[in-house]
């Protein structure tokens, strides 16, 4: 991990998770009038944020609206693809934030009144707020690929938003015939990730390697490099002979034709840039953008995201409505799980200031992109980011990557450190 060792920078992690003390405060009731926050949306940016308001403060009135009673993550979702690991290993309730005394409302939100300062739901009630947090993730560009929807997703799986969808993949590939071909589709930039799409080749191609060996995987791709490209085809080198004429691995590159044009879902066709493409399992995964209710509520941008103050993140769009997660333009934080957390504790202090009257505190975030490459090893990246002049930006020598000279206990170690963070911050967040 460069100069900057793995054990310092769980030392500034460690640091940045504890965001209570991180950001000067501490965790018991800071006192004062009657203060309410509606946070909509119950990933992981929505609860984290939900659950250390209550901790930095607790005489704030916190609500959280989420429409669905489960939850399932997206990060280790692949290792269910490739099975080795069960879709309920990935399942979370929110149980955990009432013992924290965050009220839960299972309901659609239908809208936010950003002049009255109310939210308003599909079951009829009507919120009001001081401070609204939006968290709503992200939803789909349908319009940029012919013949592939919402409801043809349900039969050819983009497995994006990790739950049933996750579990149709699975099956697919229990049933695929040996000597069938995967053909998975990833999204251009920006996306959310996790799950990415090239730790979920490999997890695939493990699985594949073990069961079908005769099988193979075309990644048709709009791009012509992505994160910790060398680390993922050295080891698809290693472990399927990627680059060779026997490859279980072929990587079709944007400049190569690998954008695709159009699904055909009857004969399981992709039509690319150059040639079409028949596959016995699609994994389609769209482009991307802020989820509905960002665009109901006129919190996004003509790109589809939605900007934000980088300190408070609050909506440039609205004043007191605050958006964190991957809907948020907050470059050069990732789209991930792992920056949710991490942007939903700055938030969090930021908003316990801005409700007692003081400044917001000078925020630091902190993430981590595990991938596994295949059962028994992991890579990863790492970055630690501060405010500076208005921005959000990389700290110069801070975070790295995961050596390139192959290390069989490093990387075994990468993976025990990929899992080891899955307990902790499911923990943090639902715990």
């Amino acid at each position: 991990m460069s100069q900057f060792t793995r054990r310092n920078f769980l030392k500034v992690t460690g640091a940045a998770a504890a965001a209570t003390t991180a950001l000067g405060y501490s965790t018991f009731a800071i006192g004062g009038a009657s203060k309410k926050v509606v946070i909509v949306g119950g990933g992981i940016g929505g609860v984290t944020a939900a659950k250390y308001i209550k901790m930095m403060d607790k005489s704030i009135d916190v609500t959280l609206i989420e429409a669905n009673k489960d939850y399932y993550t997206c990060f280790m979702s692949n290792e269910v693809l490739g099975g080795e690991r069960s879709i309920d290993s990935i399942h979370f309730g929110y149980s955990g934030l009432a013992k924290h005394g965050v009220k839960v409302v299972h309901d659609w939100v239908t809208g936010i009144d950003a002049g009255k300062r109310v939210v308003k739901t599909k079951g009829g009630k009507s919120f009001g707020y001081d401070r609204c947090i939006v968290s709503p993730g992200i939803d789909f560009r349908w319009d940029t690929i012919e013949g592939y929807d919402a409801k043809v997703a349900e039969k050819i799986p983009h497995a994006w938003k990790a739950g049933s969808q996750t579990v149709t993949l699975r099956k697919q590939l229990e049933a695929m015939k040996n000597g069938g071909t995967v053909i998975i589709a990833p999204p251009p930039n920006p996306f959310r990730c996790p799950p990415g799409p090239y730790e979920r080749a490999s997890l695939i191609a493990a699985y594949l390697k073990k069961h079908k060996p005769k099988s193979k995987i075309i990644i048709l791709d709009p791009k012509d490099k992505f994160s910790k490209f060398g680390l993922f085809t050295e080891a698809w080198k290693r472990h399927y002979g990627y680059g060779t004429g026997n490859s279980m691995i072929e990587w079709v590159s944007g400049s190569k034709g690998g954008k695709i044009e159009s699904v055909d879902p009857a004969t399981m066709t992709v039509q690319a840039d150059v040639e079409a493409f028949k596959g016995d399992v699609l994994n389609i995964i769209p482009a991307q953008k802020a989820g509905k209710i960002a665009f109901d509520a006129g919190l996004t941008n003509d790109k589809g995201w939605c900007p934000i103050d980088g300190k408070t993140f609050e909506s440039t769009m609205h004043k007191n409505i605050h958006v964190i997660g991957d809907a948020s333009v907050a470059s050069p934080l990732p789209k991930s799980g792992y920056a949710a957390n991490s942007e939903a504790k700055v938030c969090a202090a930021a908003v316990v200031a801005l409700l007692n009257g003081d400044k917001a505190p000078q925020p630091s975030w902190v993430n981590t992109c595990y991938s596994i490459v295949h059962p028994g090893e992991g890579i990863s990246v790492a970055m630690v980011y501060a405010y500076k002049d208005g921005k959000i930006v990389k700290v110069k020598g801070s975070g790295g990557l995961t050596p390139s000279k192959f290390d069989a206990e490093m990387r075994a170690r990468e993976e025990q450190y990929a899992h080891s963070w899955f307990r902790n911050i499911t923990a943090d967040v639902f715990g």
